[in-house]
């Protein structure tokens, strides 16, 4: 939970919040669920507009962290494809950051549909991990890497397939906004490159050797300020 508070406290994370309420386009009293709420951050920024907010997430720690943050609102432990609320029950959906989560979304998607009312909005969204760009010497020891990154999530790539999914599960005036997070604080991604090399070696695309000199490089480049990553988020946002 700690890392994931982290990025959601940065300035670009609370833009990217914004950008996706925007897209939902819903006014005060209504009523939207965040899924994959993670500690909550969405739902205080959705509850503080006046919007009525269901925070829903599988994991119990992060409700715990959610109620923590927003004891007004009402959560969930629950998985995306099984939620607790009736059919047709809410003006707007929001799932960030869960679909590179998911073995197969399209139960999750018609879930979502079952639950928004006719009418109602869908913003989806993500990082395509096929998109991330980080700044090397030896660009191809790094798209090595990134790959090592994308093999920790069941669907790295799923980003880019949302727009189809709503638009086969019926959803209409489907539209895609690109939100990119330029980062330039090493600091700010340590723990993910650390992550992504890790697994780049023991799926054997790397040696040890590899990834100790990659990470070196990536860490001289943060002391010069040098380093440069770019992460593009995918909203996808449709209605009902």
């Amino acid at each position: 939970m700690s890392v994931l508070e982290r990025i959601e406290e940065r300035p670009r994370a609370a833009e990217l919040r914004a950008a996706s309420y925007r897209l939902l386009g819903l006014g005060r009293g209504a009523t939207v669920v965040d899924v994959g709420c993670g500690a909550g951050h969405a739902v205080a920024d959705l509850a503080a507009d006046g919007l009525k907010v269901v925070g829903v997430d599988a994991d119990p720690a992060a409700i715990e962290a959610a109620r923590t943050r927003v004891p007004e609102a009402m959560f969930h432990v629950a998985h995306s494809d099984d939620l607790p609320l009736e059919d047709a029950s809410v003006d707007g959906y929001r799932a960030v950051r869960l679909f590179h989560l998911l073995d197969d979304p399209v139960p999750t998607v018609a879930e979502a549909r079952r639950v928004i009312r006719p009418g109602g909005r869908i913003v989806l969204g993500g990082h395509d991990y096929g998109f991330v760009l980080v700044d090397s010497s030896d660009q191809d020891l790094t798209d090595v890497v990134l790959l090592g990154l994308e093999s920790r999530s069941p669907a790295p790539r799923a980003a880019r397939s949302l727009r189809d999914l709503l638009l086969d599960a019926g959803f209409h005036d489907v539209e895609v906004v690109v939100h990119t997070d330029v980062v330039t604080d090493h600091g700010v991604l340590t723990r993910q490159l650390e992550l992504a090399a890790a697994a780049a070696v023991e799926k054997a695309l790397i040696t040890p050797d590899d990834a100790d000199g990659w990470l070196a490089e990536q860490a001289d480049r943060g002391r010069q300020d040098r380093f440069l990553a770019v992460l593009p988020t995918l909203l996808v946002g449709g209605r009902r």
